[in-house]
């Protein structure tokens, strides 16, 4: 369903629902079964069988030859994708819980509603993010499937061309533009879950984003939340690259301070 007030529109199916930015409608009105309103296209699959929606369930599985799937190296939980889609190329990443709770529940996540969906959440952030001119992907899809009280969850991003994440160019990256990136990102008021050194990716040229929203937060970012991320980043820096890391992120940590009080 199709709100004029957002940049993206919903489709609900069998158990669930997608998510897709607004410039990939076209391509996702099912043929015979798209009701026009005034709102602008309604699409309703939700009394149809799973293989007849197979060309939007299928964008979020890896299994799908038509999408060329090939699995994320660095990072990604084992549950992240390079895929070529309808919309050219992307990422697809499924849900996953990371440390103790993953050996009771690796993908299942406690029902709260539609908008609290991992992905549904993630996505709208991105949106909002990615209209800013913030250093992040665009949101492409997202989509759940319930199950009862619980539910999984995917999304699906635009790739970023040409880049590396942070952990495996540590030598040729610069500190500066690494602190640039992420201060963007706190002046807009988000908080990033997550900061470590595999979701900052940078190109060959020294430009760099910041990847993988999920549970962050619009929120109020205070000194001690931004002292929080950046903290989080050195100990995962550290982890990586030992001394290499902890020197890298003196340098980050500096070059962030002063950018921020300039």
């Amino acid at each position: 369903m199709h709100n004029p007030g957002n940049h993206w529109f919903d489709m609900p199916f069998n158990g669930g629902a997608m998510r897709f930015s607004k410039h990939l409608e076209g391509m996702f009105k099912p043929e015979g079964f798209g009701v026009s309103a005034s709102a602008g296209p309604v699409v309703n699959v939700s009394g149809l069988s799973l293989d007849q929606t197979a060309s939007w369930v299928g964008l979020f599985d890896p299994a799908n030859p038509a999408l060329h799937a090939q699995p994320v190296q660095s990072g990604g939980r084992q549950s992240a994708w390079f895929i070529d889609g309808p919309m050219g190329a992307a990422l697809l990443r499924h849900y996953r819980r990371g440390g103790l709770v993953a050996k009771f529940s690796k993908n299942r996540y406690l029902w709260q509603g539609a908008r609290r969906t991992r992905a549904f959440a993630e996505f709208c952030l991105l949106d909002t993010m990615f209209r800013q001119g913030l250093p992040v992907p665009q949101p492409l899809a997202a989509a759940y499937w319930r199950h009862g009280l619980t539910y999984r969850a995917a999304i699906v991003v635009a790739r970023i061309p040409h880049v590396m994440p942070l952990a495996d160019c540590l030598a040729q990256a610069d500190p500066v533009a690494v602190a640039a990136a992420v201060l963007k990102i706190h002046d807009a008021d988000v908080w990033h879950a997550d900061l470590n050194a595999f979701n900052i990716l940078l190109n060959a040229a020294g430009h760099v984003w910041v990847i993988d929203f999920d549970r962050g937060e619009s929120r109020g970012m205070s000194r001690a939340l931004r002292n929080a991320n950046l903290q989080r980043l050195r100990r995962s820096l550290v982890k990586v690259a030992a001394q290499q890391g902890e020197r890298f992120w003196q340098a980050v940590n500096v070059a962030y301070w002063q950018l921020a009080t300039a």
